[in-house]
């Protein structure tokens, strides 16, 4: 998954792990896969001048990343391809993700749902009282205009055990440590 190390790699090379019908596994990929509420990535893969359009990405049951394609059938295991990620349509997702981050950042209420697109995204809070709309809007703005570096860090189960509250989706609370099953 190169898109943890460089969310902005557009380009990568790679070699083919598995063709199964019209999905490949690729060795290493920047493509994203759908999870969350976020859009998987798409985009194309070459071979020998040759393209082949990456209309969407899943996880399989393995947690492997599938690439869909419109058509595989000329890929071999071992070949060497190109992926290219549709940068536009990814940037788009990205920033729509950290816009919902700063929502969040405003807005102390659980969240109940969401989901993000190319043309608009949502949150759904859990929230006891009325959200002022324009108010939060102001607020967004206000923290664009300031320009603030956007980091991240990928973190532990244990991390997560000693500050629950990292998680704010509801459905997707982490079970703490503890209460795992032995």
């Amino acid at each position: 998954m190169l898109f943890i190390e460089n969310s902005y790699l557009k380009e990568f090379e790679t070699k083919v792990q598995k063709v199964e019908n019209d999905s490949i596994i690729l060795e290493q990929t920047a493509f994203y896969a759908k999870s969350g509420g976020q859009p998987g990535d798409v985009g194309k893969i070459t071979l020998n001048g040759k393209e082949i359009n990456i209309i969407d990405t899943i996880y399989d049951h393995e947690k492997n990343i599938l690439h869909l394609c419109e058509n595989s059938n000329d890929l071999k295991i071992g070949e060497r391809v190109k992926g290219i990620i549709n940068w536009e349509i990814r940037y788009k997702h990205m920033r729509m993700h950290s816009a919902l981050h700063l929502l969040c950042s405003l807005i102390h209420y659980d969240v109940t749902g969401g989901q993000i697109s190319f043309v608009k995204s949502r949150l759904d809070f859990n929230a006891e009282d009325k959200i002022e709309k324009e108010e939060i809007e102001n607020k967004i703005n206000q923290l664009i205009k300031d320009d603030h570096e956007i980091s991240y860090q990928w973190i532990t189960h244990e991390d997560l055990d000693k500050q629950p509250d990292l998680v704010r989706t509801m459905s997707v609370k982490p079970p703490k440590t503890s209460d795992k099953i032995r």
